[in-house]
């Protein structure tokens, strides 16, 4: 849940009534401040939005009162872990999930958000201002391709959401309008640079070039004297390019760290199956 902090001060001469809510942007400073609730239509939506689903593990970066993560275990099956530096909420949130009867799926630690090991996850949830979720952005891209993240209002930057949903929410307390939004990114697969086919056979030093930005990219299919310019997104461990003539191109980012063909036609035509590898020196071929 969004830690908030009240300012002190503001502008009565103009009769202004506006609190100023700011993100706790150091977790480990251990200061006790008020959080704001995510409404429950707008913590459904998240985990919605996220498709969790049993055997899955979501990962509550400052978890205030549990809700999401004890949701996340009741409703969709699933386990979590709620991360949170306030002990009382931790205590709160602990007691809840035990009242719910998901203690053993659910979760809480007393524990700085930066701090937290996050490779466990496939699914994590925030609702944490931009500064903040800017702090955490390298590592979030840096996990494994498929991970699943959902932030409550606040976005990521340059990094544009796969998906955004705007809710109602006509008791807000935050700010001006009365809806709420849930931003939602799939972790994309790691492509930049240059990628070489097979050395022999029928399609030999078949060659595939990257310059990626988040999960958008562009690059250059080459093979011998051609060439075939593609752009396209890149969703989790999925990658679809087009190009050309009616040319698209399906590759799969594997576990080994090759990508491997699943379709392809037109001008990006490449037979399914193929397998590209990571060029070793920056360069292809023999």
């Amino acid at each position: 849940m969004i830690k908030t902090i009240i300012l002190n001060t503001f502008q009565t001469a103009l009769g202004l009534t506006l609190i100023g809510l700011l993100a706790l942007v150091n977790p480990a400073a251990g200061e006790e401040v008020p959080f704001v609730t995510s409404p429950d239509n707008v913590t459904l939506e998240m985990l919605s939005a996220a498709g969790v689903k049993r055997g899955d593990h979501v990962l509550d970066l400052g978890s205030g009162d549990g809700r999401i993560v004890i949701l996340a275990a009741r409703r969709f099956g699933a386990t979590g872990l709620g991360v949170e530096i306030d002990p009382t909420l931790v205590r709160l949130s602990n007691a809840h999930a035990q009242s719910a009867g998901v203690a053993q799926r659910a979760q809480f630690r007393e524990q700085d958000l930066f701090k937290t090991d996050l490779s466990s996850a496939t699914v994590i949830t925030m609702y944490l201002l931009p500064e903040v979720n800017l702090q955490l952005r390298p590592a979030l891209l840096a996990l494994k391709p498929g991970t699943r993240l959902v932030s409550h209002d606040w976005d990521m930057g340059d990094w544009a959401p796969d998906r955004t949903t705007v809710l109602a929410v006509p008791d807000k307390k935050v700010g001006l309008q009365k809806s709420s939004k849930v931003h939602l990114w799939v972790v994309p697969a790691r492509l930049e640079g240059l990628w070489c086919g097979p050395t022999s056979g029928p399609r030999e030093n078949t060659s595939l070039r990257f310059v990626q930005k988040h999960q958008v990219f562009t690059g250059v299919l080459a093979w011998r004297d051609r060439s075939r310019g593609f752009a396209g997104q890149i969703s989790g461990a999925e990658v679809r390019a087009l190009g050309g003539q009616r040319g698209t191109l399906t590759l799969l980012a594997r576990g080994d760290g090759a990508l491997r063909v699943a379709s392809s036609r037109g001008d990006l035509a490449t037979p399914p199956g193929q397998v590209f590898t990571r060029a070793n020196a920056g360069t292809c071929g023999t």
